[in-house]
């Protein structure tokens, strides 16, 4: 009896966005895991300042840094995260992230459940990624909102 597994090899995946700023690749966009997990690895340029500060009602996002630093900011606080660590958001909280470093950062995103992942692909398609009305329109199809105030 054979036992389907998911592999996704190097070079292989579903690139979703790769503008220069970032690159993001689907390596499980949840077709194997009934929806439950979705995994995409993400390169970040030096410098990336990240997108606004949003909160996700509906799926948890977490962080595996693989190379690079990543400055995570939830709500006024600053968490900065090298090689190896890992960053859990939950549902609600106030977050961003960014690369303040002079080299690319490699990080690895999960989203339980997989919602998130087709946030990227619409994201890719916007015209103008610095309207920030326009970014809200689209993360607003996923439960995801522009953060104008932190949670307490």
């Amino acid at each position: 009896m054979s036992i389907p597994v998911s592999v996704v090899r190097p070079g292989e995946g579903e690139i979703v966005l790769d503008d220069g700023a970032s690159r993001v690749r689907i390596l499980e966009d949840g077709g194997a895991t009934q929806s439950r997990l979705a995994v995409a690895e993400c390169v970040l340029a030096p410098l990336f300042a990240g997108p606004p500060q949003h909160r996700h009602a509906e799926h948890e996002e977490g962080f595996y840094i693989v190379s690079g630093l990543i400055r995570f900011t939830v709500g006024e606080d600053q968490h900065d995260a090298g090689p190896g660590s890992f960053v859990m958001v939950p549902v609600g909280a106030p977050h961003s992230f960014a690369n303040p470093g002079e080299e690319a950062a490699k990080v690895l995103f999960t989203f339980t459940p997989n919602l998130y992942v087709q946030y990227f692909r619409d994201f890719a398609n916007i015209k103008n990624r610095f309207d920030r009305d326009e970014v809200a329109e689209v993360m607003s199809r996923y439960a995801t909102e522009l953060a104008t105030t932190y949670a307490g």
